[in-house]
């Protein structure tokens, strides 16, 4: 899997080819169909294929002051379309020059210095300065470069509401996991850099992994059973607590991990917790001995939901 960077010259291996073009933040089920769809084409045809993505978002671009809504970060991003089948990420930097790009000159771009010979997107797409640009103005300014576009019809759930990044945040919002994860077809995970805390876990049989939200959106605040996935590629089951930690002072927002059956030190790795179910929301405790019979509780029955017995 390779990642290419827009304004740097695209490998010669990789001209021609059909490219997935979108956001997908998340990577949920919609997304899933339209970078199918490119891969399936590109297979056909004999040629590469890509997953183009933006960053930042464009709504961080428009409005910087916006609260975390982030859903996943490039890393995990070009993973997940690697597992899909692609060839390439190719990550559009967006910036004010991007986004004041006419729609012909955006077309121009994917046929000029990316030789792309074919988009695929979704029905809703949109692109060029005032988002003048859809589907058909794509297929009608791609034919001067041979360039042919495809959309791909939205994905509805069992109700038939459409799948998109909005709802899943929504549900990771109200705690809701079992909803995020249909919608993904995967849990939510917040991957980040291990760092060092207060350590007071460690003082009550608790050790912790702790890592920042960073431009994560913000799920819930509580207590989840989690699967996390270690620098070394083992998955372990695990408790954790999202929030602010109102027992101790001063507040301080943080992911804080008890890894079940793990010792060893984490510090400055990356990795990555998956959230499983949400068991309760944060409470503030008297005493350290009440907090420490509640995280027990808590253990035991992330413990059972993970199916993960001590």
């Amino acid at each position: 899997m390779e990642r290419i960077i827009s304004g740097e010259p695209v490998p010669a291996h990789l001209r021609g080819a059909v490219i997935a073009l979108g956001n997908f933040d998340g990577f949920h089920l919609g997304h899933q169909a339209v970078v199918a769809r490119a891969v399936e084409r590109a297979r056909h045809e004999g040629r590469p294929a890509i997953v183009a993505t933006f960053d930042p978002h464009p709504i961080r671009l428009f409005q910087p002051d916006a609260a975390p809504f982030r859903l996943t970060t490039l890393d995990q991003r070009e993973r997940l379309f690697a597992e899909a089948g692609a060839d390439a990420m190719l990550v559009f930097r967006f910036t004010r020059e991007l986004a004041a790009k006419s729609a012909e000159d955006f077309v121009a771009l994917l046929a000029g210095d990316f030789g792309a010979a074919g988009v695929v997107t979704g029905e809703d797409f949109t692109f060029g300065r005032g988002r003048s640009g859809t589907v058909a103005v794509l297929q009608h300014l791609g034919a001067d470069y041979s360039l042919t576009a495809q959309a791909v019809a939205p994905i509805l759930d069992e109700s038939g509401a459409v799948i998109s990044s909005s709802r899943i945040r929504e549900a990771l919002r109200a705690g809701d996991c079992a909803t995020a994860t249909r919608l993904l077809t995967r849990p939510f995970a917040i991957q980040g850099t291990v760092i060092h805390g207060d350590k007071r876990g460690r003082t009550i049989g608790f050790p912790t992994s702790n890592m920042e939200m960073g431009k994560y959106v913000r799920p819930a605040y509580g207590i989840y059973a989690v699967r996390v996935r270690l620098p070394d590629g083992r998955m372990l089951g695990g408790a954790a607590n999202l929030g602010i930690r109102p027992t101790f002072a001063p507040p301080r927002e943080l992911l804080e991990t008890f890894i079940f059956d793990f010792s060893g030190d984490l510090y400055g790795q990356t990795i990555e917790v998956s959230l499983i179910e949400r068991l309760r929301g944060e409470a503030k405790f008297d005493s350290l001995d009440a907090l420490v019979t509640q995280m027990n509780k808590d253990v035991a029955q992330a413990r059972a939901i993970l199916g993960n017995p001590a």
